[in-house]
């Protein structure tokens, strides 16, 4: 699966982690920058993660922030994105099983290393159950289209 990342000025040691957890489980992972510490806009990182996942480039995304949230409204604003800000492993299952979240948002000033890594690692291996959930996910893409 290709897994793409992104972050802000304030998350590189945790996309450097999340990148590192993804290829461990083999996965290709497609860096979205940003690259320094120099002050950068959390959109536009979210805009190039989220279109990347939007349209298939890649199949899953994970985007940090400073608090997860601004990262999680943008990228939402990209037609097929189910972005979830997860603050604990139990939520960024549930975003998979339930949701079918295609991008995990972090709050990266919120865990250590090792946190990020189990949450990163069960959002990566868990998959949607479908079911009752599908046809709910169904009714968030009909609101979705409705909006165009």
């Amino acid at each position: 699966m290709k897994v793409s990342i992104g972050t802000d000025h304030r998350g590189l040691e945790q996309k450097r982690i999340v990148g590192e957890v993804a290829k461990s489980l083999g996965h290709e992972v497609i860096d979205h920058g940003a690259h320094s510490t120099e002050s950068c806009d959390y959109p536009d990182i979210a805009e190039k993660v989220a279109r990347s996942v939007g349209s298939d480039q890649s199949q899953r995304g994970i985007l940090i922030c400073g608090s997860g949230i601004g990262m999680s409204i943008a990228a939402n604003k990209v037609k097929g994105v189910r972005a979830a800000l997860c603050v604990n492993v139990n939520t960024a299952v549930l975003s998979r099983h339930h949701n079918n979240a295609n991008v995990l948002c972090v709050p990266g000033d919120s865990f250590d290393e090792s946190t990020l890594t189990e949450m990163v690692t069960a959002w990566l291996s868990a998959e949607f159950e479908g079911g009752r959930h599908a046809r709910r996910v169904e009714k968030i893409g009909m609101i979705e289209n409705d909006c165009e």
